[in-house]
Order: C-alpha cells, then structure tokens, then sequence
C-alpha cells in the first residue's frame, strides 16, 4: 500500500516514494557484462573466449558482495563457475530441455505451481539478485506468472479453496527481491487462511546480498502467525563469509528455521571434500543441509551434469565422513512424481 502524506499545495496529495534501502541499491548495482565481470576478477582474456554466447541466451547477473568472494585471477574459482557464461551453453544435448520439471503443466492460476500434496508454490518475484548458470527457471515464462497484489486474490482463492493444503512456498526468481510492503501484504492474506500451518521461503538472496536480512523483513517475518522455514541455496563453503552468517543468525532470531539446498554441479562441488567443508559450515551458521540435487537437465547446463551413479558414489563416500544430521538427502525432482525421488 502506497503512503501518501497530505499538503497544503493546492489542496491535493503527493506520492511519497518508498526510501530505497541498501539492498536494494545492492540489487540493482549488480555486474551485468561478461567482460567486466572477467576484468574485475583480473581474469585473462581467454576466460571470455565463449561467455558472450552464454551470455545472449541467459545474462550475466552478479552482486558485488557476492563478487568478493570469488578468487580474482583464478578462472576456476567454484563461484565463478556458477555465474560466468560459456559457450557450451549454446549446445544443445539429448534430454536437456526448457521445462525440465514439466511446471507449466502444473500451474492452475498465474504465479501458482502445485505439484505435491499438501503445498503450493507461489511466484513471488520473476527477478533474482544473481543469475546462476545451471537455474532450471532460466526459461520459465515469468511474465505470465507475476501477479498484481490485486491479481494474488484470484491466485489465492485457490488456496482458500483447499483445505488439505498446509503449507505454502514463496519463490521465484528470488521472493526476496520484492519489496518488503508486497512481500508483508501477502503473508498477511495468507496468514488469513486458517489451514495453511506453514510458510516456506526458498531464496538465495540471503546468501549474495546479506543486507537483505534488514529490519523491514524481520519485522514481517516475526509478525506472522505461520512457521517459518526458510531455505537457503549454498552450493560451496566458500560463499558463506561473516556476513552471510550474521544474516543466517537474525533470521533464526526472528523464529525461522533455516535449511539448505545444494545442486550438485560439476567443477563446483562434486568431490567429497568440497561437500564434507559445506556441511560444517552450514552447520556453523546455524543452516542444516536438507537436499542435494542432482542436476535438473535443463536447456544450457549440460556441462555441469553428474551422472546418478557417480552421485550415488560420492555420497556413499560423504557419510563416512559426515555425522548423520550433517547428510544432504540426495534426490532428484521428476516430472509428475508424487514428492522427490531419493537416489
């Protein structure tokens, strides 16, 4: 809802504009161009031999704070490698395809997905504060699935309507990165509807911009009636520096249970080590590992496919290592499957 202060200039009313906070400068201060990204990181310019291909098909989008957490003059750098483009990106792979969970069959109003007894998924935002090379979304059609705030009541019927669905999931694009006055509005209304128990919150936003976690969130957050539970996407231990885990701490402190998923990726995290160093870390910032993806086969990502048994292989190897609440739960999400299927 739009605040509007009242003066005495010709008896009408001016538009107070909503302060823009840090986060969201940090949001729309992001790098957007391959070759600046490859220079700010003082990479070589062979690093760039292919971006721009990956680039036209799905742009480069890169926060600053996430930035600082990249190794500069190492092109292999396991954060760069889930956000600079290559043209491999372009090649089209057996299997691989634009909808690769088969969500447009799942989608009863504009901005609802549901799939799986007992929740729904709503498109809280169309945008992300990053832009990761492996997202199975990196072609879901957003613009026909971001409601208006008067258009979420039609979608919301839909949840009025059902009374076995208790739990429901905001994500995008990143949720996060709507306002946190759009974000309110819709916890309220869905804090309305006496069945659902649960409020989930899928983001990454928490992670590459930690300013996020401000008060005006926190605020929303401690307000509603819902448990919260709030996922996280962290695939490397080295994305979680002191800030990410002072955000992680004030969102428990507002009552929220945090949790953590991973892809499996290529070049990224696919060894024992790397996953054994994510667990700990998580579990230092208060985060529990819950799944670990293997690769949705999404349209450009093929590069950084794993096969199931060398998935199976690897974690077999993570448990002896690992105590047993530290262990991801390795699955794969399979079109018009009843929930995720373990592997």
């Amino acid at each position: 809802m739009i605040t509007r202060t009242p003066i005495a200039v010709h008896c009408e009313e001016v538009v107070s504009p909503p302060a823009v906070t840090s986060w969201q400068r940090q949001l729309g201060d992001v790098i957007r161009d391959p070759a600046e990204l490859c220079r700010r990181l003082d990479l070589e310019p062979t690093a760039l031999l292919g971006a721009n291909t990956g680039h036209a098909l799905f742009p480069v989008r890169v926060p600053e704070a996430y930035l600082k957490r990249i190794r500069r003059g190492d092109p292999d750098d396991p954060l760069l490698r889930q956000v600079l483009p290559v043209a491999a990106e372009a090649e089209p792979t057996p299997g691989f395809v634009d909808d690769p969970l088969a969500e447009s069959a799942h989608t009863p109003k504009a901005g609802l997905i549901h799939k799986y007894a007992g929740r729904v998924l709503l498109i809280a935002s169309p945008t992300c504060a990053i832009n990761c090379r492996y997202c199975f979304r990196r072609h879901f059609p957003y613009a026909d699935n971001a409601p208006s705030l008067r258009e979420w009541d039609d979608t919301l019927d839909y949840l009025r309507a059902d009374a076995s669905i208790h739990e429901a999931i905001l994500s995008g694009g990143d949720p996060l990165a709507s306002p946190d006055r759009r974000l309110a509005s819709l916890v309220e209304r869905l804090g309305a509807i006496a069945h659902l128990k649960r409020l989930r919150i899928h983001t990454r936003l928490p992670v590459v911009i930690p300013d996020r976690v401000d008060e005006e969130l926190l605020a929303w957050l401690r307000a509603t009636r819902l448990q919260k539970v709030i996922v996280l996407h962290i695939n490397h231990a080295q994305e979680i520096d002191d800030d990410v885990i002072a955000a992680c701490r004030r969102l428990q402190a507002a009552g929220a249970t945090l949790l953590n998923q991973s892809v499996l990726l290529r070049g990224v995290n696919d060894d024992v080590g790397t996953l054994s160093a994510l667990s700990e870390r998580l579990f230092e910032a208060g985060v529990l590992p819950y799944y670990l993806h293997v690769l949705d086969p999404v349209t450009g990502a093929a590069h950084f496919d794993i096969s199931d048994d060398d998935a199976r292989t690897l974690v077999a190897e993570l448990r002896k290592t690992l105590p047993g609440f530290l262990m991801p739960r390795l699955v794969r999400e399979i079109p018009d499957e009843a929930s995720k299927t373990p592997l």
